[in-house]
C-alpha cells in the first residue's frame, strides 16, 4: 500500500523527459545551462588531489561550516554557531524533507502557502501529519487573514518561500511584520523559511529571516549553494536553525545521508573566498531583462518578476486549453518546454499561467524566444 497514494511523478520530470523526446529547448526544469565559473572549476582540479575522499563529520566539512557563518555575518549581521547551528545538506530538497520529518509528529498541521513548491507536503505526509494549503493573494502576498483563520491547536509548522519559486515574488517588510505579529500570538509553531534564492534578487532587496530577531530563533532558514553558485547537481545545500532544532534535524539526517559529498564541500569552501554572492543578482537581472526584451512583440503577457531565475507569463489571451495541455503542445509543436503553474496549486488552480526558467545562455534564450513568438 502507498504512503503517498495521491503523490505522482513531478511535473518537472514530466516536462524534462518530455523536452528531450521531443528535442525541445528545456526551460522549464530550474537549471542553468552556462558554463560553471572558471574559477571553481580551477579549485575543483586542484582539490581533487587533496586528501578530502572520505567522510566528513555529520555537520559538514568544518571550514565551510565557518565560511557559511561568516557569509550570512556579511550577509545579514548575523551570528549563528558553526559547530551547532549550521548543517551542509545533500541540496535544499533534503534540508527541506529532514527539517520536517525531525520536528513534525503524527496528526500535527503543517501550513503550506500555494502556489508551492512540491517539495514540502511529501515529507509532511510521510510524517501521518497534515498539510494544510492556503492561497496567496493575487499577487502572490501573504493573506494573513486567511493564513490565521487555518490554525489550531495542532499547528506546528508554517512554511514560507521568499524569494518565491514559481512566480518570482519577494516579500515586503509589512509581510515580515505581520509574519512576526502572527507568530507572537501562536509560540508554538515553528517557522520554515525557504530562501534558496536570496541572492538572486533584483530591484526590491531580499528580506531574510536571518534579519528577524523576533523570530530567528523558532526558524529553519534553508539555503542552497546549488542555486546561488549555479551548480544545481553537485545537490548541495545547507541550513540554519538554533541548536535546539539542529540537534533535532541532525539526528533524521544521520541516517539519511550521514555526510555530504566531501569534494563539493572543500570545493565550495575554497570558492567562497574568491566569488562575491553580491554579484548574482546583477547577473540573472540581466538575464531575465534580455529575455523580457526578446519577448516583448510575443502574444504572452509577462507577469512581474522580483527575483529568483523564472518568468511568469499568462496565456489567456492563446488559448483556452488548461495549462497543462498548452504546455505540451508548447512542447510538441514549437519546441520549448515549460511548467504549468495548476500543480503548485492543492485544488489544480488553473490561471492560464506557465513558469519559463531564464537562466540559459543567450544563445539559447534566443532560439526559445524566436519559437515562442511564433505561438
Amino acid at each position: 500500500m502507498s504512503k503517498l497514494p495521491n503523490v505522482n511523478a513531478s511535473i518537472f520530470a514530466i516536462m524534462t523527459k518530455m523536452a528531450t523526446e521531443h528535442d525541445a529547448i528545456n526551460l522549464a526544469q530550474g537549471f542553468p545551462n552556462f558554463a560553471v565559473d572558471k574559477k571553481l572549476a580551477a579549485i575543483v582540479a586542484e582539490v581533487v588531489k587533496k586528501d578530502v575522499h572520505q567522510y566528513l563529520p555529520i555537520s559538514g566539512f568544518p571550514p565551510l561550516l565557518r565560511k557559511i557563518a561568516k557569509l550570512i555575518l556579511d550577509s545579514y549581521q548575523r551570528i549563528v554557531l558553526p559547530e551547532t547551528e549550521i548543517l551542509v545538506t545533500t541540496g535544499a530538497t533534503q534540508a527541506l524533507f529532514t527539517s520536517i520529518l525531525a520536528l513534525i509528529k503524527a496528526d500535527e498541521e503543517v501550513i503550506i502557502l500555494d502556489p508551492s513548491f512540491d517539495n514540502y507536503e511529501a515529507p509532511t505526509l510521510l510524517c501521518n501529519a497534515k498539510a494544510i494549503r492556503v492561497d496567496l493573494n493575487d499577487d502572490y502576498s501573504p493573506n494573513w487573514e486567511r493564513i490565521e483563520k487555518v490554525i489550531t491547536n495542532k499547528t506546528r509548522m508554517l512554511i514560507i518561500n521568499s524569494p518565491h519559486n514559481p512566480t518570482g515574488k519577494i516579500w515586503k517588510e509589512n509581510d515580515f511584520l505581520a509574519l512576526e505579529n502572527l507568530l507572537e500570538k501562536y509560540p508554538n509553531i515553528l517557522l520554515l523559511s525557504d530562501e534558496v534564492y536570496e541572492f538572486i534578487a533584483f530591484e526590491q532587496k531580499h528580506i531574510s529571516i536571518h534579519s528577524r530577531k523576533k523570530i530567528v530563533k523558532r526558524s529553519i532558514i534553508v539555503s542552497s549553494f546549488g542555486k546561488s553558485f549555479h551548480i544545481t547537481g553537485w545537490r548541495i545545500g545547507y541550513l540554519v536553525a538554533p541548536e535546539y532544532l539542529a540537534k533535532e534535524i541532525k539526528k533524521v539526517h544521520q541516517y539519511l545521508v550521514f555526510s555530504v559529498n566531501s569534494l563539493a564541500q572543500a570545493a565550495i569552501s575554497d570558492y567562497i573566498d574568491v566569488v562575491s554572492v553580491k554579484d548574482l543578482g546583477k547577473l540573472y537581472q540581466e538575464k531575465r531583462d534580455y529575455f523580457r526584451k526578446l519577448l516583448q512583440n510575443s502574444r504572452f503577457e509577462l507577469m512581474p518578476c522580483e527575483g529568483t531565475y523564472f518568468q511568469l507569463a499568462s496565456y489567456a489571451s492563446i488559448s483556452d486549453e488548461n495549462d497543462i495541455d498548452f504546455c505540451t503542445r508548447l512542447v510538441v509543436e514549437y519546441g520549448v518546454a515549460a511548467i504549468p503553474i495548476s500543480p503548485f496549486y492543492a485544488d489544480g488552480k488553473d490561471l492560464k499561467l506557465i513558469r519559463f526558467c531564464f537562466a540559459k545562455d543567450n544563445k539559447t534564450l534566443e532560439e526559445a524566444a524566436k519559437r515562442l513568438c511564433a505561438v
